[in-house]
């Protein structure tokens, strides 16, 4: 039984609050993202925090973290957009997508964005036209140690470092503020020594550009944080006293200022995604593995089930033996089967009309969600 995950009260909380109402949606507690973004807090003290929209921008969960005190990473102009309605100033936020319009830089600086990263001379060229002045930070490629994660990040973000020391070249020249060097070690990042492997290649660019006078002042590790699966991650605790290892070994006493980005590790544990068991098959009389079809998939909040990269434990209010099973959603397309390969079990009594409950989906679920495929609407959220 998985509901482990969750304290009883918060169970109790998420039963009662269930009951009756149709699936599939979403329940995010918003007392659990309070107390991870604390912990945060608590294990990274000297780190600017900013959460990353993305994982989940409901009004609800932005609302707990502004008054935490959390600075945003925003990854367009539309949450920037939300993030100024909700009373956040732009001088918490950092513009962190490195793919980006340039009317949408010039819009973002005149609403007083001034952080921004990137990864290529024509994105560089745009912020220095578009928003002169701004700080930069040059984002690593990460390729080696994000094929470790569990959701890698490899090839469309960042550049090689010899790149990466041109472009601060060229944003100082180009009246930029070279700020720093990000990088991301992949999502649901389990492995710890993927930061020692990046914070090395930040400490040679440090000491390249410091010999060419430009002084760089801050390290943006991104996010990468795992939240608690199917297979456990160590305690973030663990993360932050590594993490901090690393960093005196490598800058001694002189440690940059530290940019964290976390999304699923700050919100993803939060999450409970209630579905139904919309009809159960089989292929063929002798088939040993049941099709359990559920009525949320791929496309309408299970996003990040592709290539069953991320295992969600599932907990069913059914009881007693359990068999191998296939668990896919309710559209047309073939594509929609979230777990064939990956051994889950469930109930042999599962039915029809029984619930499904995926733990830790509080991140990357709902914000993935379709807008109407197959005329299904987007995974609704309700936070409690």
């Amino acid at each position: 039984m998985y509901y482990h995950y969750y304290s009883s009260a918060d169970w109790e909380k998420i039963m009662a609050f269930s009951a009756n109402r149709e699936t599939p949606f979403l329940v995010v507690l918003l007392d659990k993202v309070q107390q991870k973004y604390q912990e945060f807090r608590r294990y990274f003290p000297a780190a600017k925090i900013y959460y990353a929209v993305k994982a989940n921008p409901e009004i609800e969960v932005l609302s707990v973290l502004r008054d935490q005190g959390s600075c945003f990473d925003i990854a367009s102009i539309f949450e920037l957009d939300r993030m100024l309605e909700l009373g956040v100033s732009a001088d918490r936020m950092s513009f962190g997508n490195t793919i980006k319009k340039a009317r949408h830089i010039r819009e973002s600086y005149e609403k007083g964005v001034r952080l921004f990263a990137s990864d290529c001379e024509a994105d560089i060229r745009n912020i220095a036209r578009e928003a002169p002045g701004s700080r930069v930070f040059i984002r690593l490629l990460m390729d080696a140690v994000s094929s470790d994660s569990d959701w890698p990040l490899s090839r469309k973000f960042g550049c090689q470092p010899r790149m990466s020391a041109d472009l601060m070249i060229l944003a100082a020249d180009l009246g930029l503020e070279p700020y720093g060097v990000s990088f991301h070690v992949g999502s649901q990042q389990r492995e710890i020594p993927a930061w020692e492997a990046a914070i090395a290649q930040v400490q040679l660019l440090f000491d390249s550009m410091a010999k060419k006078n430009i002084p760089l002042q801050a390290i943006n590790m991104g996010g990468g944080f795992p939240a608690d699966y199917l297979v456990k991650a160590n305690p973030l605790s663990v993360y932050a006293e590594e993490i901090s290892r690393y960093l005196s070994q490598y800058f001694g006493q002189s440690i940059p200022e530290i940019y964290l980005e976390p999304g699923r590790g700050l919100v993803g544990e939060a999450g409970v995604l209630v579905s139904e068991v919309v009809t159960i098959a089989k292929k063929t009389k002798t088939d040993l593995r049941r099709w359990i079809y559920t009525d949320v998939g791929i496309f309408n909040g299970l996003m990040e089930t592709v290539g069953e990269s991320i295992k969600y434990p599932i907990y069913a209010e059914k009881s007693g033996d359990t068999g191998d099973v296939i668990i896919a959603g309710p559209t047309c397309d073939s594509m929609d089967i979230m777990y064939e390969h990956f051994k889950y079990q469930l109930p042999l009594s599962l039915e029809s009309g029984d619930r499904l409950y995926w733990l830790s989906t509080g991140a990357y679920t709902a914000s993935y969600s379709a807008v109407e495929f197959n005329g299904f609407p987007p995974l609704k959220t309700y936070c409690l």
